[in-house]
């Protein structure tokens, strides 16, 4: 089961595929470190860029941004109290109040080892646990396939926390953009509006760039802010002089990374629940709860090593099923899908060697951390804080309307990125999820042509999708993710009652 995993490491320890690996880490802490950027952002803008690349050399850079990008959201938490990514936020609790005790730079420190361990440890949950649950995935036919589908969107909608209502209407509009196009049997035009250039359908990448990079870079533009800090005041030391300090903090590793882990193959849930399940874990088996909040470097530990654990194994879900955990796991499936690469049972057969690959990666670039991210790097990415917002909006809004354009190299790609930027802003005001969509686009074609497999070796009878074990167990599994958060809201308002 495991050999694949092993035959894969010569291929990822080629210099271009590692390089991308170290390329991808210092891109994403720069972009973790600037308040308002995101993983997601930084993934959407990077995949036009991807399509002359070889595929591992192209999910590096991904895995390598993913890491580096929920590290450095540390850096503007510890030093303004500015969450730089929303998992960060409960570094901010302990490690600013040390910022403002001169051990700003210690915090940081704290913060790369914690990320590091975090991320080793889902790394190694990802190759563990994938590549058994691919083998049974690989048993699935055209109607279990139809129903992992519809569960995937279900556990996006109705788990996502939230209002489910919104949720569907998301899921709905990917699902609706998955169609668009001629149909792949009869030929016949659909919802094309009479556009040639949408006759193949709508590009992933020019909806993903538009949902999750444009809104956020909007923002930047209106909100002009510079904020400095003073290098000298950080108190940073050699990390492997720090790292004796942190000695007493494995008990909160080991029971962050398993939080992490946990919340991470969870649909929905993402870094934020985990760092602050972590924190407040570790906060109540701690000795002396009373100085937490206060400038405890045990709270910027456990908050940062379950954030981290969160990054692959939310990719365990996505890789064997196409359910991705978080909004980066989604748009790191339109990265797959980019490059040929259809997330799902059939993956670990096709491109066995690419997605073992991959997870070694992610082990890479989660152990680059604390050679990429030490002291050095800390002085020099808290100079990045010094940068005006509109100026670094301004340089992501063109490198996003070159990489649509060098696509097909056509305008109109760019004004439909543009289009979708706009929905997407109005969806983010509307406080309407994102990933339900990016999962309808990609599911939505993937259900169509598994649903009309199924009923045509079924004779168009719809019996078909319920004459087995597997499907009725998929089915249950929808019925229950469906109902049961209304269930189990409805229990906590009747004791809350009682």
């Amino acid at each position: 089961m495991y050999s694949d995993l092993l035959q894969a490491l010569p291929n990822v320890l080629e210099w271009t595929n590692f390089a991308a690996v170290i390329i991808g880490v210092i891109s994403g802490i720069v972009v973790g470190a600037m308040p308002g950027l995101s993983a997601t952002m930084a993934i959407s803008v990077l995949v036009p860029f991807t399509f002359g690349l070889e595929p591992l050399v192209a999910l590096g850079l991904m895995a390598g941004i993913y890491n580096g990008a929920m590290y450095g959201g540390a850096i503007p938490a510890v030093l303004l109290r500015i969450p730089g990514t929303p998992a960060a936020v409960a570094t901010t609790f302990d490690g600013y109040p040390m910022a403002q005790k001169g051990e700003g730079g210690f915090a940081l420190q704290v913060a790369v080892i914690s990320s590091a361990i975090g991320g080793i440890a889902s790394a190694f949950a990802l190759m563990l646990l994938a590549p058994p649950l691919s083998k049974v995935t690989l048993l699935f036919g055209p109607s279990e396939v139809f129903w992992v589908a519809v569960f995937g969107l279900a556990s996006i909608i109705f788990l996502l926390g939230g209002n489910p209502v919104k949720g569907l209407i998301s899921a709905f509009f990917g699902v609706f953009v998955s169609v668009i196009g001629s149909d792949p049997i009869y030929g016949n035009d659909r919802f094309t509006f009479g556009q040639l250039e949408i006759l193949d359908g709508i590009h992933i990448v020019i909806l993903l760039v538009g949902l999750y990079a444009l809104p956020p870079v909007i923002d930047l533009l209106e909100t002009p802010l510079r904020t400095g800090v003073d290098n000298s005041k950080l108190g940073t030391e050699s990390i492997w002089k720090a790292l004796p300090r942190m000695k007493g903090y494995w008990k909160t590793w080991l029971r962050g990374s398993a939080i992490g882990i946990w919340i991470g193959i969870l649909p929905g849930a993402g870094g934020s629940m985990a760092a602050f399940m972590s924190y407040n874990e570790a906060r109540r088996s701690s000795t002396n709860p009373d100085v937490w909040g206060k400038g405890e470097p045990e709270g910027v530990a456990a908050a940062e090593v379950a954030n981290n654990a969160d990054t692959a194994s939310a990719l365990i879900p996505a890789l064997t099923l196409g359910i991705p955990g978080t909004a980066v796991a989604a748009v790191m499936l339109g990265g797959l899908l980019v490059h040929g690469l259809q997330p799902g049972p059939m993956l670990f057969r096709e491109n066995p060697d690419i997605v073992f690959g991959f997870m070694w990666q992610f082990l890479f670039g989660a152990i680059l951390l604390v050679l990429l991210g030490g002291s050095l790097a800390t002085n020099s990415f808290a100079h990045l804080l010094n940068l005006p917002r509109p100026l670094l909006g301004s340089v992501i809004i063109v490198l996003m309307l070159i990489g649509v354009y060098s696509i097909h190299g056509r305008m109109f790609d760019v004004y439909l990125m543009l289009g979708f930027g706009a929905i997407g802003w109005v969806m983010d005001r509307l406080k309407l999820p994102l990933p339900p969509v990016v999962l309808g686009l990609i599911l939505g074609g993937f259900a169509e042509e598994n649903l009309r497999l199924a009923l045509r070796i079924g004779r168009g009878d719809p019996m078909i999708l319920f004459q087995n074990m597997t499907s009725l167990i998929l089915v249950a599994l929808t019925i229950a993710v469906i109902i049961g958060p209304t269930l189990k809201k409805r229990f906590i308002n009747s004791r809350k009652a009682a």
